[in-house]
């Protein structure tokens, strides 16, 4: 069923056009992923479904009846509500129909008769909206969504207004996955959650039964959530079927069929173009009017093809080039025994790290615990003019190596004369002509006029691309990078990745960028519990790993003391080792065999409410889905029997 469809929807803001030809359809249970660079339009596009904003022509069909929910700017609360108040007004409606079955029970213990069977009917009718609405599932509802985006009991409680700019976020996330509608329009929704909160995120995505349309930069992201892409490029809109690996392959290759057509027909052209040439000289040459007539009706043939534009096979990017002519030292970060508390919190409790040269090591870690407080005491113990208050350490090591060239990215960034333009910020510092300044800066898409702009009307992608072009001016052998991505859309990401994968120095960074992270880090520190876990190998072999110590831990069997007094024998504690683990074994193929069983049942759910299904093969598929479900209830109670015996 569709329940969303934009045909040809253009946009202007004044004499400028934002949106030329936005042209898809959204089907039922389709996860969407709006791409495109940075300023091509995704935010206004989904202000326009949402109806915030008005588009200027084409139509825009939504389903009856459907509801649209929006994640964007932060609504506006009474000064005294607290986060559990705002979450709690996703159940308005079903707290309206409590108040009135509370009503309506007050009545019936005053009322007889058929006043009372009125009552009763009218109640009943209440219960089964109250029932269907989820009215007896809100807490379950409230203490799942909580607990994926980590919303504690004590932060429940806080002023709503007191927030900052991501926990509101946070709050209003939560809120609107509390309200369930037909149409989620999600922006940027894995800005300021943390690794684990974004891959609960990914897993409730993926089971909702509505309509999800996201923009996001998190190619990771829509990997793992979308089974559509929409992408924005020069104003239209193209659809691609697939997450995003699968749009850059098809992209990819729609782009050398494209150029191999444009290529042939260009030839066509030619040689028509060559052919009229040689007619007409021929017919200048014969004076025969002949040859002119058929140059003519050429000419003709030549007008009327539709001509091929070229394809754009070159991206306009950031051209980064990090030139390393000082190495430094064998150790360049050095950690140990690092203790930092933040008043009754421990952020370091005796950390230890060590990060050699060449190295590019990835810190990751749950929202809070510590990860740019550690940076800051690094920078702040290496060079006074970073200066952060209060990053001190309480005690431990916490240094730069030796010949350290340095260059640091912040989260946030700020420049010290915001009223500056681009051109006069970039050489504050420097000497160097305006010629070359705005040939470099031209390397960081800064181009024409652009560098005249003033630093306070920066975008935060464009603030960021300023502060590397700053950064990297300078001959430098350490980065450290708070969040490089953020603000970054794919295309310069993927031009990052390219440049720091060519940077010869030491790499330490802190990222929630997934797939920034596969691509960049030879190894990865968790910050948990104060201390600094080491992991050798990327955000995969991490997840691995992480997986591994979990099951380990899970099948992990507590031997017990042999009591000497029943004097039972070796060969007979041995057998029943042999015996666990056969059990054990087989424990393993029936969770394997759960798993899969479980992912084939989602895919007969998807294909089952397909609209282009016949009788037969909905009822074919319905056998199947009953046979699985009959399966699991076999293996799960197997599984109980088994897991029951080894933990006894």
């Amino acid at each position: 069923m569709i329940e969303l469809a934009l045909n040809k929807v253009s946009k202007y803001y004044g004499a400028t056009m934002v949106l030329e030809d936005i042209t898809f359809e959204v089907y039922s249970g389709e996860k969407i992923g709006l791409i495109g660079r940075n300023g091509c339009g995704k935010s206004t596009l989904l202000k326009i479904i949402e109806g915030i904003e008005n588009h200027d022509e084409g139509e825009i069909a939504l389903r009856k009846g459907a509801t649209i929910g929006y994640l964007d700017q932060i609504p506006s609360y009474e000064e005294d509500m607290k986060v559990i108040d705002v979450l709690n007004l996703a159940f308005d409606e079903i707290h309206k129909l409590s108040e009135e079955m509370k009503l309506l029970e007050n009545k019936m213990a005053l009322s007889q008769g058929k006043e009372l069977e009125k009552i009763l009917y009218k109640y009943d009718e209440i219960q089964k909206n109250f029932e269907a609405s989820g009215g007896y599932e809100i807490e379950e509802k409230l203490s799942k969504i909580c607990n994926g985006l980590k919303i504690t009991d004590s932060f429940k409680e806080r002023i709503f207004n007191s927030l900052s700019g991501g926990e509101k976020t946070t709050v209003i996330l939560g809120k609107i996955l509390l309200e369930a509608p037909d149409i989620l329009l999600l922006d940027e929704p894995s800005n300021h959650l943390d690794l684990n909160s974004i891959e609960w995120l990914e897993d409730y995505l993926r089971d909702y039964k509505g309509v999800s349309i996201i923009v996001s930069h998190d190619r990771y992201f829509l990997d793992r959530v979308v089974n559509k892409v929409v992408e924005i490029e020069d104003k239209i809109s193209t659809v691609y079927i697939g997450n995003y690996s699968e749009y850059v392959k098809e992209k990819d290759d729609r782009i050398m069929k494209m150029l191999e057509a444009y290529e042939n027909q260009q030839k066509k052209i030619k040689s028509m173009e060559k052919s009229i040439k040689d007619l007409r000289e021929w017919g200048r040459r014969a004076d025969n009017n002949k040859f002119f007539r058929r140059a003519a009706s050429m000419q003709k043939r030549l007008d009327k093809i539709d001509r091929i534009s070229k394809p754009k096979t070159e991206k306009k990017n950031i051209k980064l080039e990090v030139e390393l002519k000082n190495r430094s030292g064998k150790e360049v970060i050095r950690v140990k025994e690092l203790c930092k508390r933040f008043n009754d919190k421990v952020l370091l409790d005796n950390a230890d790290f060590l990060l050699t040269y060449g190295e590019k090591v990835a810190l990751i870690g749950k929202n809070g615990t510590g990860k740019s407080t550690l940076l800051k005491i690094l920078l702040r113990n290496f060079d006074e003019r970073f200066n952060f208050e209060d990053y001190y350490q309480d005690s431990g090591i916490a240094e730069l190596g030796a010949s350290i060239k340095l260059a640091y990215l912040p989260q946030n960034v700020a420049f010290q004369n915001e009223d500056a333009t681009v051109l006069e910020c970039f050489r504050e510092d420097i000497v160097i002509t305006e010629g070359k300044a705005r040939e470099y800066l031209a390397r960081y898409m800064f181009f024409g006029e652009e560098v005249f702009k003033k630093v306070k009307n920066l975008s935060g992608g464009e603030r960021s691309r300023l502060c590397l072009c700053k950064l990297m001016y300078n001959e430098v052998n350490l980065l450290i990078l708070d969040e490089p991505t953020n603000h970054l859309d794919i295309d310069s990401r993927e031009v990052l990745e390219e440049c720091l994968s060519e940077f010869e120095g030491s790499i330490f960074f802190v990222s929630h960028d997934r797939y920034f992270i596969n691509q960049i880090c030879s190894s990865i520190v968790e910050l948990n519990n104060g201390k600094l876990q080491h992991y050798n190998g990327n955000y995969e072999y991490y997840k691995s790993k992480v997986k591994e110590n979990e099951l380990k831990s899970t099948l992990t069997i507590k031997e017990k003391p042999v009591n000497k007094t029943n004097h039972k024998s070796f060969y007979e504690d041995k057998k029943m080792k042999s015996e666990n683990k056969k059990k054990e074994k087989k424990l393993k193929n029936i969770e394997e065999e759960i798993s899969s069983l479980e992912i084939r049942l989602k895919n007969i759910e998807i294909e089952m409410i397909s609209d282009t299904l016949d009788y037969d093969s909905l009822n074919t598929l319905y056998e199947e889905k009953v046979s699985i479900e009959n399966k699991l209830e076999k293996l799960l109670n197997e599984w109980e029997e088994l897991i029951s015996i080894i933990d006894s």
